[in-house]
């Protein structure tokens, strides 16, 4: 089974999650509810579940956040069902000439092969069927569809996002439907969003305000732009050798307006601390993982809300290949609201 943290994701945090637990519960007391303002992909609010009682959830990708209900939602569901229907999804035979679907059309000898492409696609009609058809409950439909996201995902044929597939290679097909393991999350109170953060702050009051958003150019709706396709399951047209559909969800974080973005969104948040993660990808070699915000306008935002405490970890970042530079750290920033 699938726990949340097992993806290939850039910018997981989950390697990091000890030093950062334990940093915020000496720097952070008496706390109980917490905001992960940029979830990416639920890992840290997984880490913390222990820690607190109320967590408010957000991200802007549709696939994350069908992986947070799918984890998170606190609701019943039928393991019965949902294993008898993974045990159907991994006893399929299915042809091209028979079962062509928009995955295999599009996806197909491309994220993957032609066969596992069929049977992801056949998967996913099947899913939106049996939830359109009263057949399935919330919390069924997104175990099953997060469950798809993460089967798909272990065996695509790319460097661990789909900015690009791998050419020039044999794709050997291995598709296995595989479930994730829903957490429990009895006597927790989950809200779970798929908003603009710097929207969503002006609403929500917290102790916490965990933020790690995106720094450098590359955004997250075009890097795992199959999987939010598949998510959506609206069938847009593709375009170009990657196959994407046209832009959207294209964070401001992301762009020279990053600066300005981060600082309307510090400005907003009510809570007692602020948390942010920052890495020293600033002086990369490569343009696209050159941070937008540089270490000293993030220092320099946050000092304005109270004091703040810089924490630092030595730690081997996300390379796709093109980005090669040593001493690279992580850095927490820890801000008590209102005390200079």
């Amino acid at each position: 089974m699938f726990n949340i943290e097992n993806r290939r994701y850039v910018g997981n945090k989950f390697k990091l999650m000890n030093w950062i637990q334990s940093t915020m519960d000496q720097e952070c007391p008496n706390c109980d509810s917490i905001f992960d303002v940029f979830a990416g992909t639920g890992a840290v609010s997984r880490c913390l579940l222990d820690r607190y009682n109320s967590f408010i959830i957000n991200d802007f990708l549709y696939s994350n956040e069908a992986i947070y209900r799918g984890f998170f939602e606190n609701s019943k569901y039928s393991k019965n069902k949902i294993n008898e229907l993974k045990t159907k999804y991994n006893s399929l035979d299915l042809n091209q000439n028979t079962y062509s679907n928009y995955v295999s059309n599009n996806y197909g000898n491309k994220f993957f092969s032609l066969h596992d492409a069929l049977i992801i696609g056949y998967i996913r009609q099947d899913i939106e069927d049996l939830y359109t058809s009263n057949q399935l409950s919330s919390k069924e439909y997104y175990i099953l569809l997060a469950s798809l996201l993460y089967s798909a995902d272990r065996i695509a044929n790319t460097v661990g996002h789909y900015d690009a597939y791998i050419k020039n290679k044999l794709i050997r097909g291995g598709f296995v439907f595989d479930l994730i393991s829903p957490l429990n999350v009895k006597n927790k109170k989950i809200q779970i969003f798929r908003k603009d953060s710097n929207e969503l702050a002006k609403h929500i009051k917290c102790d916490i305000a965990f933020i790690d958003p995106p720094y450098n150019s590359r955004q997250y709706s075009r890097f795992y732009h199959v999987l939010e396709t598949i998510t959506k399951w609206d069938n847009p047209e593709l375009y170009g050798t990657a196959m994407k559909p046209k832009e959207e969800n294209m964070s401001e974080y992301c762009k020279s307006s990053a600066p300005k973005a981060f600082e309307d969104l510090i400005k907003s948040i009510s809570a007692k601390y602020i948390v942010v993660t920052y890495n020293n990808t600033y002086s990369s070699k490569s343009s696209s993982s050159q941070n937008k915000i540089t270490f000293e306008q993030i220092k320099q935002i946050l000092d304005e809300r109270g004091q703040t405490k810089l924490f630092e970890k030595p730690y081997r970042f996300f390379n796709a290949g093109k980005t090669d530079f040593s001493d690279h750290k992580e850095f927490l920033f820890i801000t008590k609201v209102g005390q200079q």
